[in-house]
């Protein structure tokens, strides 16, 4: 699956360390706490991931009170991201989104998660755990979040999630086919008609199940299944190779 990157800046974050001086003063308690932070956004910019990663989990270790701590748990989180190490960056966006539920940037933090597993995806003929993981934070940035900046791409990622999965639902249906194991065969592509009806795989599936129930003498079901495609996918090719099946039977 081509993997389509959309990560917007996580907004004042990413400029904290040119900012912070016309930001209220800096306690005296804090100023370590500072320097570390903008220790680790220097390591960032430098695209040292992983020691960006340790120096912002080392603002909330070390000054855990600090206004530094709650920004440094997101950002440890997109340094591990940026890193490609997608366990950690997870489990310190679940740490951030169970703390801080009413922080201004919870809902990057869930497009972010779902980015994680998006990244993840695996070839259709593969196990799909992380796509349907990506799928459901998607949906959850969707549902909390409809009109914040990240909702538009969410829907995207999960148009191409749909797809995917009605693939994997396809690759899987085939092998049943070539195996002739029809029932388990039909069951996939099934899931696909019913499911997934949006997206690419449906003229496939349509037909391959004309093609099934010909094969199983089930002539009024994949009579049905070819009307079906044949009127919604007139100039299809597998609407003219279900009618060729219709003909010979």
């Amino acid at each position: 699956m081509k993997k389509i990157l959309y990560i917007l800046p996580i907004m004042g974050l990413m400029l904290m360390g040119g900012c912070a001086t016309t930001e209220e003063p800096i306690r005296d308690e804090d100023k370590s706490a500072e320097t570390l932070y903008n220790e680790a956004y220097d390591y960032l910019n430098k695209t040292s991931y992983q020691k960006a990663a340790e120096t912002f989990d080392k603002v909330e270790m070390e000054h855990p009170y600090s206004k530094w701590a709650t920004k440094s748990k997101l950002m440890s989180a997109y340094a591990y991201y940026k890193d490609e190490k997608y366990d950690d960056a997870i489990a310190a966006l679940d740490r951030f989104i169970r703390l801080h539920p009413g922080n201004k940037d919870i809902g990057y933090a869930f497009y972010l998660k779902g980015v994680c597993y998006y990244d993840q995806i695996a070839p259709s003929e593969k196990e799909q755990s992380a796509t349907k993981d990506a799928y459901e934070t998607f949906s959850q940035v969707i549902v909390m979040f409809p009109d914040s900046e990240y909702a538009k791409d969410a829907k995207a990622k999960m148009a191409l999630i749909e797809d995917h999965l009605a693939g994997h639902e396809m690759s899987v249906g085939r092998y049943y086919l070539e195996n002739k194991e029809y029932i388990s065969a039909l069951n996939r592509f099934s899931t696909v008609t019913d499911v997934y009806q949006t997206t690419s795989q449906i003229e496939e599936a349509l037909y391959r199940e004309v093609e099934i129930y010909t094969l199983l003498g089930l002539d009024d079901e994949a009579t049905k299944k070819e009307a079906i495609l044949r009127r919604n996918y007139p100039d299809s090719k597998w609407s003219r190779m279900a009618s060729e099946l219709i003909s010979k039977d």
